[in-house]
């Protein structure tokens, strides 16, 4: 089909990396290839317009000017949902969308379209996942994370959805899958899919790089406030370790970790942390940020540390639980902000998924 939409089972599943992988395999397969977020729910401001922040990121990986109207239609903004129910036409969503796939239609071979949350999203609007597809006239690719019985059971509830508007299902992706449960899943997952006649296309496994956050996304996540180096929010973060936790044997084998202690802990840590990286003949230092908890001046031997190897550091009013918990919680997205991610989503795809559904 021209249009193909992804949507996926629940937020987070992988529709953006699903996405980036098709959108990059057709672009450079010499493929005209057009990307469009038809309904969005976070947005950023592109020269006076609310666009949806996905948007960006396909923007500068196959090199298009951001038209709202075209590449972002239409945005749930925060109290949308009375909006929507009050006033139905006002904002004539239909007609953005059908006229946002008129103008791509006229332009590219190929359109793909990214879905938003799990199908149901925007049922309160009368435009749920699947019925976007069907005004669309797309055909739909569905994401899943890798399990038997759980994926299966998710699959069978939102594919019900595209049944019920009659939207064809091209096939299934089976994303974030134990390496070691790959054979498994597709033997039997795919089975089911068999008896149903939907193509199974393919097993991504999971890619723990793909979740490391940025120290500037945990700043947001504890409320913290940045003291040392602020040019260095973007670091990678791809361990942490407490303060009163330090093991010999997670510095020896990792970087870029960060570090959650104490004001109080911290000299005590740098000061082990400095000894074992001498010990092991470390030339870098392994960590990548610090976030200090509780109230007090920092030592002039910590701030010494922390200037000789620029290590950002973040103050929060949560203590050391609190931060663990914030910071485990978070929910990584890929964005343009991190170009390894994006670099080996688009590697993954092209590794795992058959593009025969294309021809």
């Amino acid at each position: 089909m021209k249009n193909i939409y992804i949507a996926a089972s629940s937020q987070h599943v992988g529709k953006t990396t699903c996405t980036l992988g098709l959108v990059s395999a057709l672009h450079s397969r010499g493929v005209n290839v057009g990307y469009c977020k038809p309904v969005g729910q976070k947005h950023v401001d592109v020269m006076g317009d609310k666009v949806d922040k996905d948007t960006l990121l396909f923007s500068d990986l196959i090199g298009f000017d951001i038209q709202a109207e075209v590449h972002s239609p239409l945005i749930f903004w925060k109290g949308a949902t009375q909006e929507f129910i009050d006033f139905p036409n006002k904002y004539k969503p239909v007609e953005r969308i059908q006229t946002a796939e008129r103008i791509l239609s006229e332009r590219h071979e190929r359109i793909i379209y990214e879905g938003t949350g799990h199908p149901g999203v925007g049922s309160v609007a009368n435009l749920s996942n699947a019925r976007v597809a069907k005004l669309l006239n797309a055909g739909v690719i569905m994401v899943v994370p890798g399990g038997i019985g759980s994926t299966i059971d998710m699959l069978n509830l939102c594919l019900s959805l595209f049944r019920e508007e009659k939207v064809p299902v091209i096939g299934v992706i089976i994303n974030k899958v134990k390496p070691e449960k790959i054979d498994l899943i597709r033997d039997y997952v795919g089975k089911w899919l068999k008896a149903k006649g939907i193509p199974l296309l393919g097993l991504i496994p999971y890619e723990k790089s793909l979740v490391f956050p940025l120290m500037y996304t945990i700043s947001r996540s504890i409320q913290g406030t940045i003291e040392f180096f602020p040019e260095k929010v973007y670091n990678r973060i791809e361990g942490t370790i407490a303060g009163s936790l330090i093991d010999l044997q997670e510095l020896k084998e990792s970087k870029n970790l960060l570090l959650i202690v104490s004001t109080r802990g911290l000299k005590g840590a740098l000061k082990k942390i400095a000894s074992i990286s001498e010990a092991e003949k470390h030339e870098d230092c392994p960590l990548a940020g610090i976030v200090l908890t509780g109230d007090g001046n920092i030592g002039k031997d910590s701030v010494e540390y922390i200037n000789i190897n620029q290590i950002p550091l973040i103050r929060t009013n949560l203590d050391t639980y609190g931060s663990v918990i914030r910071i485990s919680n978070i929910e990584v997205k890929i964005n343009r902000s991190t170009p390894w991610k994006i670099q080996r989503a688009i590697e993954l795809f092209e590794q795992n998924i058959s593009m025969d559904f294309l021809e």
